[in-house]
């Protein structure tokens, strides 16, 4: 496949064109796809949540880790109390077997969720 012709495919359209798109290729559980469409999206917006968040769930579905790791850094750096993103941080770092990094994520992120543990 020409490679000009495949990116040009992922950046097509608006960006509420690609939004649509990326979210389509992630509902129908093409995880790879959706993060090629919704990189070149978080890139032209990065002050956007829901198309970064978006991507570390792509990445993370995609068992692209590292990089699902990275996207939810840079979500809870820029607002801590995004729950879902603490969430998500928590299971990336888990299921690459860093649970001791995981755990403060997950206990924040069920704390923001109102799950408090008995004591």
């Amino acid at each position: 496949m020409d490679i000009t012709y495949d990116t040009e495919y992922y950046a097509h359209g608006t960006p509420a064109e690609r939004w649509e798109r990326a979210r389509l290729f992630f509902d129908a559980k093409e995880y790879t796809a959706a993060a090629r469409v919704l990189a070149g999206l978080v890139e032209e917006v990065p002050e956007q949540t829901g198309p970064r968040l978006l991507l570390a769930r792509a990445y993370y579905h995609s068992a692209q880790l590292g990089r699902a790791e990275t996207e939810l850094r840079t979500i809870v750096e820029r607002d801590p109390v995004e729950q879902y993103a603490r969430l998500m941080l928590g299971r990336t770092l888990e299921r690459q077997g860093r649970h001791a990094e995981a755990g403060p994520h997950l206990r924040i992120a069920s704390a923001f969720a109102g799950d408090f543990a008995e004591a």
